[in-house]
């Protein structure tokens, strides 16, 4: 089984933004982005956080079978891939956690793409107090991007992946460069997310509103969008709307472009923690000790309203074994019993919630390949197992 847990080298050479997203650079570097990227912060309420209370569990009944006839503990799947830090919640209490790599309970990790989940909230409770129309057309708050590839796409198309852009290799090769995470190279000129977006002309132009694309530049645009509708910076905003009224106990932080824009899709960095007290607000209905956080339409929205046919009629579909799925506001959805939403980024990045049954799993991890279908697998079976041993199935 070609899995993250890999034997690598040591670092021969320091983490760069050349090397930073391949092991062993990445143990590093995944957890100290500040030191390779500028950042915006998200600061915290101090002292207020959402509490966590101890209730540790040895999850010694787990047994996962691994496809060679042994079977595999909890620790030995986590191992397994590369995780650097893993929480377990049931009924809002700690009931296990697990770090590596030099990460630990206070020590910020980038989320990757599960970042467009969080930037997904912060939508919903603009929504909800009414500074976000998601029924808009995109070029209401950014008229910059009229007459772009995105020209007649809505809100709601980037929130849920179904505008109808297709980037071929020069375009994806000016995202990368604009987003700042990859350095130029000779000849190519350094710009920012927002000079991209403005000269994006169609490639390949599909009709917005069809099936599920995954763009990751649709979620930078919704940054912009955010910050037009509102007036204030998206780290600002992310403070003030969420991270501070959930009582999150650190500090956050979101990559920038060389403008300062936030990298919205996958910059968003925070403690395992942190991470799991997100889906812990999720499983609340979006409150924190009677304080409305996210509205608790928007969540069942997310839970409930994602179109399984566009999902069903995506590459997405056969690259998840055409589960019965779906995909709404930035969170993804299986729709089987007990329904489970989870955010997902690249090199292992996972959130999943289990409303019904009040399970949070956080797993922040430094696997090699940025798409890891084994690595993939191997913990969807594993969340299952988890919720046996905690109902006690």
């Amino acid at each position: 089984m070609s899995l993250a847990s890999e034997q690598n080298p040591p670092m021969s050479e320091p983490a760069s933004r050349a090397n930073w997203r391949s092991t062993p650079f990445s143990r590093w570097a995944f957890r100290n982005i500040r030191d390779l990227f500028p950042v915006a912060d998200i600061g915290n309420a101090a002292g207020h956080p959402m509490a966590l209370p101890a209730r540790p569990l040895t999850f010694e009944p787990f047994r996962l079978a691994s496809g060679t006839g042994s079977s595999m503990s909890l620790e030995q799947v986590l191992r397994a891939t590369a995780t650097d830090g893993f929480v377990i919640l049931f009924d809002g209490q700690l009931v296990y956690e697990f770090y590596d790599h030099g990460t630990t309970a206070h020590t910020p990790h980038i989320v990757m793409s599960a970042s467009k989940s969080v930037v997904g909230l912060i939508a919903g409770i603009l929504h909800g107090i009414g500074n976000l129309d998601v029924d808009a057309p995109v070029s209401h708050y950014v008229p910059e991007i009229a007459a772009t590839a995105y020209r007649g796409a809505t809100v709601r198309h980037l929130l849920d992946m179904r505008a109808g852009i297709v980037l071929d290799e020069r375009q994806l090769r000016s995202y990368a460069v604009a987003t700042n995470w990859e350095p130029p190279v000779e000849g190519e000129t350094p710009i920012g997310l927002h000079t991209f977006f403005e000269n994006l002309t169609a490639a390949g132009q599909k009709p917005h509103g069809g099936p599920f694309s995954y763009v990751s530049a649709n979620t930078d645009l919704l940054g912009w969008v955010i910050e037009r509708a509102t007036g204030h910076k998206f780290a600002s905003l992310a403070a003030e709307l969420l991270w501070k009224p959930m009582g999150a106990e650190h500090a956050a932080c979101i990559t920038v472009d060389r403008d300062g824009a936030p990298r919205c899709t996958g910059g968003l960095c925070a403690t395992t923690r942190d991470f799991a007290r997100i889906g812990q607000l999720m499983a609340m209905h979006g409150s924190r000790g009677g304080i409305k956080v996210v509205p608790s339409g928007w969540i069942d929205d997310i839970t409930d309203r994602g179109d399984r046919e566009a999902w069903q009629q995506s590459e997405f579909a056969a690259f998840f074994g055409g589960s019965n799925m779906s995909y709404r506001s930035g969170w993804y959805v299986i729709n089987d019993e007990p329904k489970t939403l989870f955010a997902m980024g690249i090199h292992g990045q996972n959130l999943f919630v289990d409303r019904h049954n009040r399970i949070v799993i956080a797993k922040l991890s430094s696997q090699n390949a940025a798409i890891d279908v084994q690595a993939m697998a191997l913990i969807h079976r594993a969340v299952g197992e988890i919720r046996r041993c905690l109902l006690g199935a």
